[in-house]
């Protein structure tokens, strides 16, 4: 079996400097990589439980989805963990599956396994649970915020982003746009509405609810409300859908029903992850800035395990629309 004298003829760097870097001490990028590339190679195996006795940290960060499946939070989460990596902690990942149940026995096993910081996208708990279960661990919440939880934060600019969507629209001067939007329950659907309301009133053009579709973030969500958006008695001139999954589903319906995007109805999607690559002529998507928010998500994490004791953050980052 490797020991840490091997790593050290392998790499040519002191005990010391090995030591401190499996320890969770910062080393240079360059004596980093060796050590990695050495470990990789010798197989040397970290004892990560005597570690933790002995520097009080487990070099985990525990990171809850609401699912795994989705790309969205695919993009978000593999931004994250390699800038974690880069300093020696290892991201744990698990999801709720939508489960508010389930929500709240999942952070209490990350807090139970001694993680040193969650990241968390939220979608039914409250301030007061969240803070009985999490206590002292430091939290990042990223997408979605909780009302009355000061805590770090990285979101999109939600309202803002649904606003401009809804702003080109109305320049091409279609007054029936369709909304395709999350359930209520969750912070950045809330905004995404709100921009909707917000830009039909700055524009003085009346809301009429029933082209309001609410759903539930997933592929079905998405198939079924276009279709009733269609099967309305006067069905709108153009659709915006304000989730990934939600508009692959939407796009789906329009193919079924032989319907032309955007030449028939026009059509904004949102977060265009790989339809780029299979969707003629290409369609405008709401880009939301998942890697950058995967980053600034580990930024505040190791700031927080370095000690910091900032105020709380809320980044609110842009999205941009393209093909528009």
């Amino acid at each position: 079996m490797s020991t840490i004298k091997d790593i050290a003829r392998e790499t040519g760097l002191s005990l010391a400097t090995i030591s401190k870097y499996l320890n969770g001490g910062h080393v240079l990028d360059q004596n980093r990589e060796r050590i990695e590339a050495a470990i990789t190679k010798l197989d040397y195996k970290v004892n990560y439980f005597a570690r933790g006795l002995k520097t009080n940290r487990s070099m985990t960060v525990g990171v809850l989805l609401p699912t795994i499946s989705s790309p969205f939070f695919g993009r978000v989460v593999a931004a994250m963990d390699g800038r974690l990596r880069q300093c020696g902690y290892h991201s744990i990942v698990c999801s709720y599956d939508f489960d508010a149940q389930l929500e709240q026995e999942q952070l209490r096993l990350l807090v139970n396994i001694n993680v040193d910081a969650i990241v968390f996208v939220p979608q039914q708990i409250d301030a007061e649970t969240l803070m009985s279960i999490v206590q002292n661990v430091p939290v990042v919440l990223v997408d979605r915020a909780i009302p009355d939880y000061r805590c770090d934060a990285v979101v999109a600019d939600s309202l803002n982003a649904i606003y401009s969507a809804m702003e080109a629209l109305f320049r091409k001067q279609h007054s029936r746009v369709g909304l395709i939007v999350g359930p209520q329950d969750i912070s950045t659907a809330r905004e995404r509405l709100i921009g909707y309301r917000r830009v039909h009133e700055d524009y003085n053009i009346p809301v009429d609810g029933e082209l309001i579709q609410v759903g539930n973030y997933d592929l079905e969500s998405g198939y079924r409300l276009f279709n009733a958006l269609m099967d309305l008695k006067q069905p709108p001139s153009a659709v915006c859908v304000t989730n990934y999954d939600m508009t692959v589903g939407a796009i789906t319906a329009a193919h079924e029903r032989g319907i032309a995007l955007p030449e028939q109805v026009d059509f904004i999607g949102f977060d265009n992850i790989d339809l780029c690559q299979v969707v003629t002529p290409p369609l405008p998507f709401v880009e939301q800035p998942m890697e950058e928010m995967g980053r600034e998500a580990a930024r505040i994490v190791l700031q927080r395990l370095d000690g910091g004791k900032e105020p709380p953050q809320l980044l609110r980052l842009k999205s941009k629309l393209s093909h528009v």
